[in-house]
């Protein structure tokens, strides 16, 4: 499908690279509704993989599936268990409680409010498939 906001810098880094994230998911247009809704991402690329682009930062989102040519070995599954950890997104903001409202009002899925730990505030949450979010806010 073609692009719905052309995004030249993911296609084509300014920088030479950068660094995105990989969610294989179990239902792609439920993940999109999400990350749209709830963090305020921007569709760049319809599919195969569906694009996001959040702030400076790209969420790619692929449906589970079997081995590629160029991975013949590799399962592509979403997380079975969504209280085992394997890998989360990090998202620092400025002002976690004002985030923490938005982000819940919109339908987030919180496991707690914002806690402080010392040296920073943070907080969880998961999306649809069970991937973990940590949002947080230095002191």
């Amino acid at each position: 499908m073609a692009l719905v906001n052309p995004a030249p810098d993911y296609f084509e880094p300014a920088d030479g690279m950068f660094l995105a994230t990989l969610l294989i998911v179990r239902d792609v247009a439920r993940s999109r509704e999400y990350y749209e809704r709830v963090f305020g991402a921007e569709c760049v690329h319809e599919s195969n993989p569906l694009i996001m682009k959040f702030f400076n930062s790209y969420i790619i989102i692929n449906d589970e599936g079997g081995p590629t040519d160029d991975k013949p070995m590799v399962q592509a599954r979403a997380p079975q268990d969504p209280n085992v950890l394997s890998c989360a997104m990090n998202v620092r903001v400025r002002d976690i409680r004002k985030l923490y409202a938005e982000w819940k009002a919109r339908g987030a899925d919180f496991i707690t409010e914002p806690k402080d730990h010392g040296t920073e505030i943070r907080c969880y949450l998961r999306d649809p498939d069970g991937y973990l979010v940590e949002v947080g806010q230095g002191l």
